[in-house]
């Protein structure tokens, strides 16, 4: 006769189905014990011990939220419970201990029934803590967002709903919201955002602007980057980050709008902004590669006034290029110029 522990292989070999309901059971059991652990907790108001209990039970994956409890309480308690939870999370340290608290709490607050403005209180929070939510929040906040705006709300009374539950809107929060849009692709819906933060007391700053340059870079609209940089410099005086300076002028070069991104560089060093060696670089290529040779050479002149000087291959080719086309008074200007620099 087989013995029963050969049984049992047998069974677990030829019927694995088994084994995954018997794990997933154990799950189930688990997140269940999870809930009344936390729920526990909630009733007796020790909510700084909950990141402590979430970290150590769900080291592993799992696919539901040990705060989908909150579902049977009614709304406005469910906002006062998670306030009070996000309070005592502030002393704790090392100030990141709630992330995974943070992480669920986000996630089961933008697909309840009511996401705003407790999501943004939250974010908030999240933010402040020096975390970073999960990647998939930009899908969650982007459809919460989208959602509210369908109902005719301005951007500024979305922001400015979470003063109802104690909080105030900031930049940060905006920031997020704007890099949430342009990851799904939304930038329409990120220039109003953009637009509107100032209603709400959030003036845009330089990562604001960056955000959605950067996105409409990406997609090479460069006739509305162009505007908003204008609009970022000119209107509020901000100093744009080199690096989407460089996205911007890279853009233009894509889409052989080189005397575009020519133009870019003596708007912004009119504008009291400089412009780094990367970004006339970028730009002295940009010209060769459309044998724009005497802008190449203007742009060059550009550089050595700031104290650049080009690589030597794109050197050798503004003075060949000039003088191919008989500029040879322009050449000799710039091979002078160089030879200053001691080149």
């Amino acid at each position: 006769m087989i013995g029963e522990a050969m049984c049992h292989r047998l069974v677990r070999h030829f019927f694995p189905s088994l084994n995954q309901c018997s794990s997933l059971h154990s799950a189930s059991s688990s997140l269940q014990k999870l809930e009344q652990t936390v729920t526990a907790e909630v009733e007796a108001k020790n909510y700084v011990k909950i990141p402590d209990i979430i970290s150590m039970e769900l080291s592993r994956s799992q696919n539901s939220n040990p705060f989908s409890f909150l579902s049977s309480f009614p709304q406005n308690l469910q906002v006062q419970i998670v306030d009070k939870m996000l309070q005592s999370f502030i002393p704790i340290r090392p100030r990141y201990k709630p992330q995974l608290t943070y992480s669920y709490l986000l996630s089961y607050t933008l697909q309840s029934s009511h996401p705003l403005p407790l999501g943004l209180a939250i974010l908030q929070r999240t933010l402040r803590s020096g975390c970073l939510p999960v990647p998939q929040t930009h899908v969650l906040l982007s459809s919460a967002w989208l959602d509210r705006r369908c109902l005719s709300h301005s951007v500024a009374n979305i922001l400015l709903e979470m003063q109802s539950i104690g909080y105030q809107p900031d930049c940060g929060t905006c920031n997020y919201i704007l890099s949430s849009l342009c990851a799904v692709d939304q930038l329409v819906e990120a220039v109003n955002v953009l637009k509107g933060m100032g209603g709400a007391g959030c003036i845009p700053d330089s990562n604001s602007y960056s955000i959605v340059i950067g996105a409409m870079c990406k997609i090479r609209r460069t006739s509305d980057a162009q505007d908003l940089m204008k609009q970022m410099v000119v209107k509020y005086g901000l100093t744009p980050d080199h690096g989407i300076v460089v996205k911007l002028l890279a853009a233009l070069r894509t889409n052989k709008e080189i005397w575009k991104a020519v133009e870019m560089i003596e708007f912004l060093e009119k504008e009291g902004n400089s412009v780094g060696f990367e970004s006339y670089e970028l730009v002295v290529e940009g010209c060769l590669a459309r044998r724009e040779y005497v802008l190449a050479g203007k742009v060059a002149m550009g550089m050595t006034e700031r104290g650049f000087i080009p690589y030597i291959k794109a050197r050798l080719k503004i003075i060949e290029g000039l003088a191919s086309i008989d500029e040879w008074k322009i050449a000799c200007a710039v091979r002078e110029r160089f030879a200053k620099l001691k080149s």
